[in-house]
């Protein structure tokens, strides 16, 4: 089983990105299934409806979310009609939506779940470790599990994926946007890597015009976050491969490369 994970989406540049080279890349790799976090995809903050639709017709199977999942509120209106987008498992209010799903490719039952961490995060969640122990613990068993950890501090992105090596196929970290040089398997069993990246502006600041951000850390401005147009957009992913017998983690390797899409 071949499967890609895309970083997080940030605005039209990544959308952009994402329809221009994801099909090159399901060939060459011969993908059997493509995820992403999508949280950022809408105006760089949030998920609307037509980008959800817009991301599916690029080739994306399934989209997780995390900080800003309430940031478009249109949410709340489509997201139990969807069968392909998950939101955090561990909020504490309800919300619509799943927090994990399952679907079988190829006869093998895949699940993916996602998280939001506590470290550094303003979100009032439950515990995140105790949150997936019980999706293990209570739901059918897949083949194969990817888990988005969407978190802050890297040391507990490590703890999680520590954890959970051998409970779980991976753990894809995601939002801080940098891609980290550490991907690799853990315990021998589950892969692991500290963030994903970001897809999206490449110029700027985490895709933000470096000028907003600079003001605001420099001299305590408040302006409002605008997205990067300098042009050059970059593609952030982890590309894996299981054993069809064992489900194990046979191949990986992180993708990252920049294009002029606009």
């Amino acid at each position: 089983m071949k499967f890609l994970f895309i970083g997080d989406i940030v605005g039209s540049f990544g959308r952009a990105m994402v329809a221009k080279h994801l099909p090159r890349l399901k060939q060459e790799l011969k993908l059997d299934f493509v995820i992403a976090n999508a949280e950022n995809a809408s105006h760089g903050k949030g998920l609307v409806r037509k980008h959800y639709e817009e991301l599916l017709a690029s080739g994306i199977d399934v989209m997780t979310l995390g900080n800003h999942y309430n940031a478009k509120g249109e949410i709340r209106d489509y997201l139990d009609q969807t069968v392909s987008l998950v939101r955090p498992l561990n909020l504490k209010h309800p919300f619509p939506g799943p927090g994990t799903l399952m679907l079988t490719v190829n006869g093998k039952k895949i699940r993916v779940t996602n998280i939001l961490g506590q470290a550094f995060m303003n979100e009032e969640v439950h515990n995140p470790f105790d949150s997936l122990l019980s999706i293990i613990q209570t739901t059918e068993k897949a083949d194969i599990h990817i888990v988005d950890f969407h978190a802050e501090a890297t040391g507990e992105k490590y703890a999680m994926g520590y954890v959970f090596a051998g409970q779980v196929t991976a753990v894809f970290c995601t939002h801080t946007h940098v891609q980290t040089n550490d991907l690799r398997m853990l315990n021998q069993q589950t892969l692991y890597i500290s963030d994903v990246g970001m897809t999206g502006p490449y110029l700027g600041i985490l895709g933000v015009k470096k000028e907003t951000i600079i003001a605001r850390l420099w001299k305590q401005e408040k302006n409002v976050f605008e997205l990067a147009d300098d042009g050059e957009s970059v593609l952030s992913a982890v590309y894996a491969e299981t054993d069809d017998q064992t489900n194990l983690v046979v191949d990986s390797k992180t993708i990252l490369f920049t294009d002029k899409v606009k």
